[in-house]
């Protein structure tokens, strides 16, 4: 039977076009100028029979047809690009680009990635760190970290670390006039908070940590607030305060003896760090390695929490 498909060049254009939502950045990925898109484009509307776009001075809009059209579109091309990579491999680069948080960038992968570059020499890690969640239908990403509830619909998802949550400190408030030795004790020191973790109702929160702690008299609203996990756990290895740190992030520190663990309790986090990839990326080589080698290194820190207090 003969297909009957559209014109293949206008699909391209389109598919770039929606996916950057700009006829200019579509021109720049495909190498052609802004008017070859725009004219592509509308050679595939008028083909189709149906407007894709809504052109507005400034910016663009899908259509509901033209949004539709653009997901089963977006899907054939991961399938063409993932068949093109498992039967001519070698046309895959060396190049690894990989999106993380910046804590997690900044206290875990960071200081571990020197011994991935030891062990895969031929592959050039590019690490774009941001809180951002990337989006792979836009940008060019193999694989990212993703500290959530894993529901990442549309994408490999693998679970990284469960992490842990538990209060740190500098070794120098377990000493003088006011020492760190019991939960209750918190009500003499600044507590550091994390605006995200409370804004997400994650465990991160000192309220929910003191009750747990049986010490929910303590007053938990005390103390500077932070939007970022790397200030707040530099304002606790500073002495300033006491902060509700996950091992995955202070594990490093502890280990350093720059912060410490002054008692427990110990909990889960209630959510976890993941790694994503979409459908096009996850069985390369490159990534499959990356992934293996993520795998041990969280099994090695995470083995850190036999050292945590119990109680």
């Amino acid at each position: 039977m003969t297909r009957r498909l559209p014109p293949l060049n206008g699909l391209r254009a389109f598919e770039a076009a929606a996916r950057h939502m700009s006829f200019t950045t579509a021109a720049e990925e495909l190498h052609v100028t802004q008017a070859a898109i725009s004219r592509q484009v509308k050679l595939l509307e008028e083909h189709l029979g149906a407007d894709l776009f809504r052109r507005y001075n400034r910016r663009l809009e899908l259509t509901d047809g033209g949004r539709a059209y653009f997901l089963v579109l977006r899907h054939a091309f991961n399938h063409m690009d993932l068949a093109t990579k498992q039967l001519f491999p070698e046309s895959d680069d060396t190049t690894l680009k990989v999106s993380v948080l910046n804590s997690l960038a900044q206290k875990w992968l960071l200081p571990r990635l020197s011994d991935f570059q030891a062990r895969a020499p031929n592959i050039e890690v590019l690490l774009s760190a941001s809180d951002r969640l990337v989006d792979f239908s836009r940008e060019d990403f193999h694989i990212a970290l993703r500290y959530g509830a894993g529901g990442y619909r549309g994408l490999e998802v693998q679970r990284l670390m469960t992490d842990k949550v538990f209060p740190v400190c500098s070794p120098r408030l377990l000493e003088g006039d006011v020492p760190l030795r019991a939960p209750k004790d918190l009500a003499n020191h600044a507590l550091l908070h994390d605006i995200l973790g409370a804004r997400n109702e994650d465990m991160q929160h000192w309220g929910r940590w003191l009750t747990a702690a049986g010490a929910a008299e303590v007053d938990h609203t005390r103390g500077p607030a932070f939007n970022q996990l790397g200030m707040i756990l530099a304002a606790a290895v500073d002495g300033q305060g006491v902060a509700l740190g996950r091992l995955s992030l202070t594990a490093d520190d502890l280990a350093a003896g720059h912060l410490v663990c002054p008692f427990g309790p110990v909990l889960d986090a209630r959510y976890a760090t993941y790694m994503v990839s979409p459908a096009s990326t996850v069985d390369l080589p490159k990534v499959r390695l990356f992934r293996e080698w993520l795998l041990e290194e969280a099994a090695k820190t995470m083995a850190q929490t036999a050292a945590l207090p119990e109680g």
